[in-house]
């Protein structure tokens, strides 16, 4: 599917280079429970693929070799691969702020009856998918029966402690818009989620992170099969800001994939565009994780292309939500 994609054309998106690595963002393996309709990466019940536990001891070793801060652990379902748990603790023993971006839905799956209690014991922070606050949007977006469970796993991860007033446990919640539109003022939709979670469910959250769909992927070949994608494209471009290029997290963040392969963001390694990358005649050469000196980073160009203007469009968006917050 990249081949068809006009995403890999020459673009006009500024160069970029790298900062200081701060954050390493693991992606354990494509495998997840759900089959959600933005997915970017393209995740489902039919995909394979999975780190293996030599992969896993090696991302371990970069991770002590780098200076970095957060360890970002994505997938999929990253829970479902049997090395999440053990690359969490390698990370927290490191000092690391740990991160799990969980569709929360995954608590309820055979073998994950303690997955919250796993989580909150470790002091690792959670970044869950919630990509509307009522039930028709979530279901239509993420499947039937979606909303219900991510309510009752949010209950749940307050019980034990997550986004609660004076608790070190922090929850964040995704926002994602239901088609080729920009995500609304993150601020503002904060304060409605709060407002509303809070008077019907009882549920609490520390922060709402509102992320641009990237086309992408499954949400890519949406756009193009219903006409879109051109139009969506020109929003991106026409809405750039070049105010959010000191704060797209390619700048300070790798990406690895379940085999090791080394990108600059998630967005790439679902095109397959390896590390530094530079236009679309640049020599395609994958580089390992073990191939790395994190040193040798800092500077170093960013592999861009036209999907790169879906972080710079409008308030910007990143893993870590709008940048211009």
């Amino acid at each position: 599917m990249h081949a068809t994609y006009p995403l890999l054309a020459k673009t006009d998106f500024p160069a970029i280079r790298r900062s200081r690595l701060t954050t390493l963002q693991v992606n354990l393996g494509y495998y997840c429970n759900q089959s959600c309709l933005h997915c970017h990466v393209n995740a489902s019940p039919r995909r394979t693929e999975m780190m293996s536990e030599s992969t896993a001891d090696e991302v371990i070793d970069f991770m002590h070799r780098a200076n970095i801060e957060t360890l970002d652990l994505t997938g999929g379902a990253p829970e479902l691969n049997p090395q999440f748990r053990k690359v969490a603790l390698a990370g927290r023993e490191a000092g690391l702020r740990v991160i799990d971006r969980c569709n929360l839905t995954v608590l309820y799956e055979p073998g994950q009856e303690n997955l919250g209690e796993f989580l909150a014991s470790n002091g690792i922070d959670i970044v869950a998918s919630l990509p509307c606050y009522t039930e028709d949007n979530v279901d239509a977006q993420r499947g039937d029966g979606t909303f219900e469970k991510s309510i009752a796993a949010l209950q749940q991860l307050n019980a034990l402690g997550y986004g609660q007033p004076g608790s070190d446990l922090k929850i964040d919640l995704v926002y994602n818009p239901q088609g080729p539109v920009l995500p609304p003022p993150q601020a503002a939709l904060e304060q409605d989620y709060k407002a509303f979670l809070l008077k019907e469910f009882g549920i609490t959250f520390d922060s709402l992170l509102a992320l641009a769909n990237l086309p992408i992927q499954r949400f890519g070949s949406t756009l193009i099969s219903k006409g879109q994608f051109t139009d969506y494209m020109d929003l991106l471009r026409s809405s750039h800001s070049d105010a959010n290029l000191d704060a797209v997290m390619c700048r300070s963040t790798i990406s690895i994939d379940y085999d090791g392969q080394v990108f600059d963001c998630d967005f790439n390694q679902m095109l397959s565009m390896p590390l530094g990358r530079m236009g679309p005649s640049a020599k395609l050469k994958r580089r390992h994780i073990t191939e790395i000196d994190p040193a040798s980073l800092e500077n170093a160009p960013i592999a861009i292309a036209d999907h790169c203007y879906g972080c710079t469009a409008g308030q910007g968006s990143s893993c870590g939500g709008a940048l211009d917050s």
